[in-house]
């Protein structure tokens, strides 16, 4: 999948979750870049993305996360 279907589909989860929209995404954004981004949060866009695409992370893929882009480079590589 294209770099851009997966950080659309990242958004729209973000989107989705926190209930705004007031924010880009980049590479190197974190949780400190966006209002409403905390642990519990961040757990639900996981679990979104994770039934979006059918994709089931690990606890450690998820300790090593630091931002967006990481975020990406995980899915990229669960999607083959």
């Amino acid at each position: 999948m294209p770099e851009k279907n997966i950080q659309e589909i990242i958004q729209a989860s973000f989107t989705k979750i926190l209930g705004h929209d007031d924010f880009e995404l980049k590479n190197e954004t974190t949780a400190k870049d966006i209002d409403g981004w905390d642990s519990i949060t961040h757990m639900m866009i996981i679990n979104d993305i994770e039934e979006k695409l059918g994709i089931k992370f690990k606890l450690m893929d998820l300790m090593g996360l630091k931002n967006i882009e990481d975020l990406n480079h995980i899915i990229s590589s669960k999607l083959g």
